[in-house]
Parts: C-alpha cells; structure tokens; sequence
C-alpha cells in the first residue's frame, strides 16, 4: 500500500511537470511567433516609408535642383533602411533616415510653391502617418522582447528553455533618441 501511494505522487508530480513544461513551451512559442509578427510590422512600415522617399524627392528635386547633398543623404539613409536585417540595424538606419528627412524638409521650407503643391502635401501627409505607424509597431515590438525576454529569464524557465531553442531578443532601441522622438515636422 505504502508503495502504491510513493508511484501515485512520483506519478502526480511528473505530471505537474509536464503540465508546466507544456504550458511554459506553449506560451514561449505564442511569444516568440508575437515578437516575429511585431517585427515583419517594422519591416514592412520602414518599406513602406522607403517607398514614400523617391517620390518626395522627386517632389523637392524640381525646385530645389542644386541641394545634391540631401538627396544624396536621404538616398543613402533609404538604401540602409531597406537593407536593415536586426534591431540594432534599424536602429542605426533610423537615426540617418530621421536626420536626411529633416535635411529634405528644411530644404523643402525655402520654397513656398512647393510647400503650397497638392502632390508635395500629400506625400508628407503620409509620411508623417508613416512615421506614427513605425513608432507603433516599435513600441508592439518592444512589448513583445519584454515579455518574451522576461519568460526566458525567470526562474524556473532560465533552467530549460534555452535548451528548448529559445532566446533572449533585442530591444528595437535608438541611440539617439531625441532624432525619432517625434516625426519630421515641417512648420510653414
């Protein structure tokens, strides 16, 4: 009888654990799929706002022919963004692409026809939604790092999930913080 009783609480205990196990693998899982989605949202906001940048500078261009230097700026910052595979990529990409956008603006802030065409208005209209879309899908990415990396830290997770294949995330984090702390503005 005594024997019976120490293989039933072996077997409830082995239970419990499997229970936790599955339930913890589960949720890293869930995790991990929340974080990869947040971040396809960054990729495809910081393409889509690459896309908006040809057409502005070709909205720019017109009147302002002899500022190769900003559209050459603005170029290079695009070609970054695009090519930005990692957090801290694109990080680094954002500082450049928020400072060659306040070059173009400034630029753009010489010429009142251009502040006054239709075509110019809308692109930096959806640009700066652009750039509130961006900001979003940071701070969604950024919860989900936090959470996921705060399952892989816990006690008893640290002990098996990496084993489990799961990691720690990067935090999408710009060094230069006051660069993006808010969209381009252009004051007319």
């Amino acid at each position: 009888m005594e024997l019976l009783i120490v293989v039933g609480i072996i077997v409830l205990l082995i239970v419990i654990i499997g229970i936790y196990l599955w339930s913890t693998y589960n949720g890293l899982v869930r995790l991990n799929v929340r974080v990869d989605e947040a971040w396809s949202d960054i990729t495809v906001q910081l393409k889509r706002r690459a896309d908006l940048i040809p057409n502005l500078i070709e909205s720019v261009k017109g009147y302002a022919a002899h500022e190769k230097g900003v559209f050459e700026a603005v170029t290079k910052a695009r070609a970054e963004s695009l090519s930005a595979n990692t957090p801290v990529d694109a990080a680094a990409a954002e500082n450049h692409m928020q400072s060659a956008l306040k070059s173009i603006f400034a630029v753009a802030e010489a010429y009142p026809q251009l502040q006054a065409s239709q075509n110019y208005l809308q692109l930096q209209g959806e640009l700066v939604d652009t750039e509130d879309k961006i900001q979003a899908s940071r701070r969604f990415y950024n919860g989900g790092v936090r959470e996921m990396n705060t399952k892989v830290k816990t006690f008893p997770n640290t002990l098996f999930v990496r084993g489990l294949g799961f990691k720690e995330r990067e935090f999408f984090e710009v060094t230069d913080s006051a660069a993006i702390a808010e969209p381009p503005r252009v004051q007319f």
